[in-house]
């Protein structure tokens, strides 16, 4: 019983001396002692994103402009496509519905005050046609003419006038001064095709502005395409830029000295490039 009493106690005394000396409380001791002192030390890897693939990310854009810089994490330009894209499809689909509107005043226009009728009538009057007009006056201008024969004599003209309906009727009988005698405005009894009366320029005038508006669309259109090629390739390259950026392992290493009694954490910051 003494011997193990004795024993205890001078385990006792033995580590009070020991942490006596590392203890003091001196600075100038203490630093001598803390460099043969054991120290413990951590070393912590932080976790980094995975690489992102450059062609998945650029096809992303390609359909779908910005997507693949949302996807690169280039959050401003994934916006500046996106709303390029945005405007783009909004100046198309609204000249397109412009243009379509424009088109169908012109064509009542014309419908109302250009008659095939009235240019048949004047070619048989004044250039020795023969072409047949049914006298039924209830009939609408173009469904008592006879189309083929109209086209027959025009064959030495510069255009032959297609049928009603078409694209090109509407664009010719304001296009060209062979078929100013069928507006409204024109003098029957005037043997000079070239007189060009005002409703003529001004329904030329109408058939521009739709045109100007269509014109509008199609520019909005090919902007459309371009700004998904652009977008593509600098998906690729953001998400490349990305990929760099990634690729530095940030590591920590932390120690812990004794010192005055108490433990100091020294960190330090390491990058691999």
């Amino acid at each position: 019983m003494n011997k193990t009493l004795f024993i205890l106690i001078f385990s006792y005394l033995s580590l009070t001396a020991q942490q006596s000396e590392v203890l003091t409380g001196s600075i100038t001791f203490d630093s001598k002692t803390i460099g043969i002192l054991p120290a413990v030390t951590k070393n912590s890897v932080l976790p980094v994103s995975e690489k992102k693939k450059p062609i998945v990310n650029g096809l992303l854009s390609l359909v779908l402009p910005g997507a693949g810089q949302y996807m690169a994490e280039s959050y401003i330009e994934a916006g500046i496509f996106a709303a390029l894209e945005v405007t783009a499809i909004t100046i198309a689909v609204i000249n397109d519905g412009k243009g379509d509107d424009q088109t169908t005043e012109f064509q009542k226009v014309a419908d109302e005050r250009w008659s095939v009728v009235k240019y048949a009538e004047w070619l048989n009057t004044y250039k020795s046609a023969s072409i047949p007009i049914n006298p039924n006056t209830s009939l609408r201008p173009w469904e008592r003419v006879n189309w083929d024969s109209l086209n027959a004599y025009e064959s030495t003209f510069s255009h032959r006038l297609p049928k009603h309906g078409e694209q090109q009727y509407y664009e010719l009988i304001g296009k060209y001064h062979q078929y100013s005698p069928g507006w409204d405005e024109f003098n029957p009894a005037n043997s000079n095709n070239a007189d060009i009366p005002p409703i003529f320029l001004s329904y030329a005038s109408m058939r521009g502005k739709a045109n100007d508006f269509y014109n509008n669309a199609s520019k909005a259109v090919i902007a459309l395409y371009i700004n998904h090629f652009l977008s593509a390739v600098h998906a690729v390259w953001a998400t490349a830029l990305y990929n760099n950026s990634v690729s530095v392992k940030l590591q920590f290493d932390e120690q812990e000295l004794r010192y005055a009694g108490a433990l100091s954490p020294r960190l330090t910051l390491k990058a691999n490039f």
